[in-house]
């Protein structure tokens, strides 16, 4: 399952998340993260990652606190959290296995 992210509940979505976060900071026109985006949801909906891995997406044009914050200058970015603090990133339209092998890492 996907959080649709925001400036308003990223604190509460991510920095206080109690499993690791995976954040996808994306825009509609961007053609790049049209193809990363089935990717992280097929992630989020597969059994192995239920109850240890928390992922989200969050429009950079809608919400520019938080890519200000992150200082996203392209996309798509993904960046990981575990226990409040960015500990891995992603930049591009990257294979699947790419993702994983961070995740992985990261639980």
């Amino acid at each position: 399952m996907i959080t649709e992210l925001n400036d308003a509940n990223f604190e509460q979505e991510v920095i206080k998340s109690d499993i690791p976060v995976l954040v996808d900071f994306w825009a509609e026109w961007c053609g790049p993260c049209r193809m990363l985006g089935p990717i992280i949801d097929k992630l989020s909906d597969e059994a192995e990652y239920q109850g240890k891995f928390k992922f989200g997406k969050l429009n950079v044009d809608q919400n520019p606190g938080m890519a200000t914050k992150y200082q996203v200058m392209s996309i798509p970015l993904v960046l990981f959290f575990k226990n409040g603090e960015k500990v891995d990133q992603s930049l591009g339209a990257v294979p699947e296995n790419a993702i994983k092998e961070k995740i992985a890492a990261i639980i």
